[in-house]
């Protein structure tokens, strides 16, 4: 592969920058204000479009887990080709995974003319001849739906998972400020946003390397009370030391959505221990019952990780006992990655065949399939606030309070009489049911 040397010179402002975002929502928002930084610069912009014909192409990478790994690398070696080939003029790439392994990138693939880590918005600005605008902090160019926006509330992780490596990418805590926030959301709300998804690699955690103490409950009642959105969502809630208070607040406010995205990851105590999660079994059963108790109705989003090392079968079928028990609204699972540099790295043996892991995987998620399929066939008849995302087809697609985008069920609304548009709410009658999708009509 031919070698390119980094070219720091000044773009004409009629080229367009072409960023190409994988990974989590915390990568979709920091491509937003990269965006908004650009097109304030003069650059004609695009997101993750298909071609790859441009004059620049920035690549936002991932680097959590493997897979998320391997798909930046084939992303990233892909517009390496169209760089030699002569079909963009200059590529970019930022965020996680060159965060992690700059150095090591630079070597193996030397087409690509300048890497950058996280947070280093300015220096790509810059880099392409712009100058970076610190009145637009805080200012973003939407690439969701225009009615939802993810609002990331804090950067890093203080918690020490022994299989985790976002602290090493991410680094610590940092809260923002809730003034800034409340800022950024009012500027959200202007650009149409009706849903509000607050996000973090820690929520639970926000405020307390500010102000000495959970601030997330205090967050919470400033957004209500600016009175735009009308949909508040909770993400990544870690389960330790779960500031509860939030739970009094979704029951008595409508517009926060009935519905809480916490990772439990397991429920053996021998793994938690090995995972160094910081909670054990009866505590998160405890945690559970006092969320159904306070919120009646709530969707639990969780996520479970299979193969950690020492997971023995009888910790496995441990854990299939306990989704039966539970059974969560929502549930996904990964399988273990042995990253470089994490505690389970340092300290255990990968000794699960990756055969033994993918079957555990498989036979989660079986049984969460099951659940959810009589889940949502518990629903028929019933009538639903559904937010429309799209037209798709010969119907819409929507989603209830208890559905995030992207990765919950989606409920597909045949036409009504009356025609409906992306960012609506109406009432929708539960008629059809399957395993992760809902079908209904209009009243």
């Amino acid at each position: 592969m031919q070698a390119f040397l980094p070219m720091y010179t000044r773009l004409k402002r009629n080229k367009t920058v072409h960023v190409i975002t994988l990974g989590c929502s915390k990568n979709t928002v920091d491509s937003e204000y990269l965006l908004r930084q650009l097109e304030e610069n003069g650059f004609k912009t695009m997101h993750d479009t298909s071609h790859e014909h441009a004059s620049v192409v920035i690549i936002n990478t991932c680097g959590f887990i493997l897979d998320a790994k391997q798909e930046s690398i084939d992303t990233i070696l892909r517009f390496a080709g169209a760089r030699e080939k002569g079909q963009i003029n200059k590529l970019m790439v930022i965020g996680c995974l060159s965060q992690r392994y700059g150095e090591q990138l630079k070597r193996e693939i030397p087409a690509v003319d300048a890497y950058f880590g996280v947070d280093r918005v300015q220096e790509v600005v810059e880099t392409l001849g712009g100058q970076y605008k610190q009145e637009l902090t805080g200012e973003r160019h939407l690439t969701t739906p225009s009615h939802y926006a993810y609002l990331k509330i804090s950067e890093g992780c203080d918690r020490h998972c022994a299989f985790c490596s976002i602290p090493l990418i991410r680094g610590r805590h940092v809260s923002n400020p809730v003034e800034y926030l409340i800022r950024e959301a009012e500027y959200l709300a202007h650009q149409g946003v009706k849903e509000l998804i607050l996000i973090a690699q820690d929520l639970s955690y926000y405020g307390i390397d500010l102000y000495g103490k959970p601030m997330l409950p205090f967050l919470l009642e400033k957004l209500i009370a600016t009175g735009h959105f009308n949909w508040l969502r909770l993400h990544y809630l870690f389960p330790k030391k779960l500031p509860l208070r939030i739970l009094d607040i979704m029951r008595d406010n409508g517009n926060i959505c009935h519905y809480i995205d916490i990772p439990f990851q397991h429920i053996a105590d021998p793994v938690l221990r090995k995972m160094r999660r910081g909670i054990n079994a009866r505590e998160t059963r405890q945690l559970i019952y006092n969320i159904r108790r306070k919120v009646p109705g709530i969707h639990i989003r969780t996520t479970m990780m299979v193969g950690h090392p020492g997971e023995t079968d009888k910790d496995f079928q441990e854990l299939l006992d306990f989704v039966k028990e539970t059974r969560f609204e929502r549930l996904g699972a990964f399988i273990y990655s042995h990253e470089e540099d994490t505690f389970a790295f340092k300290k255990y043996k990968d000794r699960i065949p990756l055969k033994v892991k993918k079957a555990r995987f498989e036979t989660l998620m079986d049984l969460q399939r099951d659940i959810s399929n009589e889940l949502n066939n518990s629903k028929l008849g019933q009538v639903f606030k559904v937010l429309i995302d799209r037209r798709e087809g010969g119907h819409f697609a929507g989603r209830t309070e208890y559905d995030s985008p992207e990765i919950d069920n989606e409920v597909l609304v045949r036409p009504a009489s009356t025609p409906l548009k992306p960012g609506q709410f109406c009432e929708v009658r539960i008629t059809g049911a399957d395993d992760f999708d809902l079908q209904g009509e209009v009243t």
